[in-house]
């Protein structure tokens, strides 16, 4: 193939990349990819797939646009019959093209919930059937259904919470300085906790006070309170009543009497994190206690703690995760995108990854190298290292996502330590070894990458976690 010629048909936009993953399941000892989107500059290597010695991969971030792409394998340059293909001046060639996505996010890697893929062509599905499937589900209901708030709570700890009238910037340094990402919101004139202030809330707060500069000042930051934050956020959600007043939002919360199940059931019913676990010595809900933050990450535990032992009754914990509908994954040649899978580089402006987790509606974003290979992970609790020598206050266009990074490099938190960021799994893992790397204090997600390289495949969230197992 002519190196110095571009295949026709290829169009960009602008910064616009797609990650796609290419398979060629037809064996080989060496197998490398090239395509008009690297313009047939490049012999892409495929890795094998572990357990399918048949089976090559290989993840590229493609432009906008129609593609075509041919396999070289051991020297001899071939095309899959299974995929579309055409003729063209360079033979037969496979083709592809990014028409059907949104293309007007810049930088978005876009990805759908899995399905069974090529991968598997060569290798023995593990299969389970769906009265199994729901057999554990509901071994997995009537356990967290007979099990109480109660047991979540720790034996010693502490919880945070502040004061509604609390100047942002000083609520942002305490939860920096507390080593933790959200605190319950304290209002003392009503007598009782209000909300939640989260790293969702300095994320939207840094990027609205942004709008109206190129810098924050630390006394706008200072002027600006919890509560005011909390109006002009139902402002902005368009959460007023018939005379334009904000509509305050209730306190999502649960009782130490309240089963598991409906406190997993309202964190995802609500799309939230965590809600306070609170205790009133009165009927009129006068006098509240706050015990402590539930989470799915500490009921999951309970789950795997129970079940470990046993798991002959739950035999979905058995399978591995590719062969579950589990999970945010690259998309394969041909399969539309149903929701966004957000990477970046290190080299990326931290206003574009702050904007990415508000677009895209995700709570972290892989950081990657050149080869799409993980590095790092920037996620939204990563916002309070911003407090540090007020870096909130600088152009937050000309930081990048590794200077964000640095910012919390001596962090070490019992919340989340370095060494539970990059949390990474394999699609051959099983889900109960999934599920127990998740039930780790301050683990929220798994990145799923490829063996040997650390090339993203996807990710798998708590969220992920619970909406299948409760169905």
């Amino acid at each position: 193939m002519n190196p110095a010629r571009d295949a026709g048909g290829v169009t960009t936009a602008g910064m616009v990349l797609f990650t796609i993953q290419f398979t060629w399941p037809h064996g080989g000892r060496s197998v490398f990819l090239s395509g008009s989107f690297n313009r047939w500059t490049e012999l892409v290597p495929m890795s094998q797939v572990e357990g399918c010695p048949n089976v090559f991969q290989a993840i590229c971030a493609v432009p906008h646009g129609c593609h075509e792409y041919k396999f070289l394998v051991d020297g001899e340059w071939r095309h899959d019959e299974q995929q579309p293909h055409k003729n063209s001046e360079y033979g037969i060639v496979n083709t592809f093209d990014t028409l059907n996505r949104p293309a007007e996010v810049p930088q978005y890697l876009f990805a759908i919930q899995h399905r069974i893929s090529a991968v598997t062509l060569n290798q023995a599905m593990p299969r389970i059937s769906e009265e199994d499937v729901q057999a554990s589900r509901h071994h997995i209901s009537v356990f967290l259904a007979a099990h109480t708030a109660y047991e979540l709570l720790p034996e010693s700890g502490k919880v945070v919470a502040l004061d509604v009238d609390l100047p942002v910037k000083q609520a942002f340094h305490i939860l920096s300085e507390q080593g933790i990402p959200m605190a319950p919101l304290w209002d003392f004139c009503k007598g009782k906790f209000v909300g939640v202030i989260t790293p969702l809330d300095f994320i939207l707060i840094l990027r609205e006070l942004g709008n109206h500069g190129s810098n924050l000042t630390e006394e706008e930051l200072e002027t600006h309170t919890i509560s005011a934050w909390k109006e002009i956020k139902a402002y902005m959600n368009g959460k007023v009543d018939g005379n334009g007043r904000p509509i305050p939002r209730h306190l999502i919360y649960a009782g130490p009497c309240d089963n598991l199940k409906d406190v997993a059931l309202k964190i995802l019913q609500n799309g939230v994190a965590i809600i306070p676990v609170i205790h009133s010595s009165s009927e009129d809900g006068s006098f509240p206690q706050l015990l402590h933050l539930a989470s799915l990450s500490g009921i999951l535990k309970c789950i795997c703690r129970f079940f470990k032992h046993c798991s002959g009754s739950l035999p979905i914990l058995q399978l591995p995760i590719y062969a579950i509908p589990l999970g945010t994954w690259v998309p394969r040649i041909g399969e539309s995108s149903s929701r966004p899978f957000a990477m970046l580089r290190h080299t990326a402006s931290l206003s574009s990854a702050l904007n990415m987790l508000i677009q895209a509606q995700v709570s972290s974003i892989p950081i990657v190298d050149d080869n799409d290979s993980l590095v790092d992970i920037y996620c939204r609790s990563d916002i309070t290292a911003l407090a540090k020598g007020r870096a909130y206050t600088h152009n937050l266009n000309e930081m990048t996502v590794y200077q964000a990074l640095q910012l919390g490099q001596d962090s070490n938190t019992p919340y989340e330590t370095r060494s539970q960021r990059c949390q990474m799994c394999l699609r051959t893992d099983t889900l109960l070894k999934v599920m127990e790397q998740l039930a780790n204090p301050g683990v929220r997600r798994l990145v799923i990458v490829e063996a040997g390289s650390n090339r993203v495949e996807g990710i798998i969230s708590l969220t992920d976690i619970f909406k299948f197992l409760l169905g």
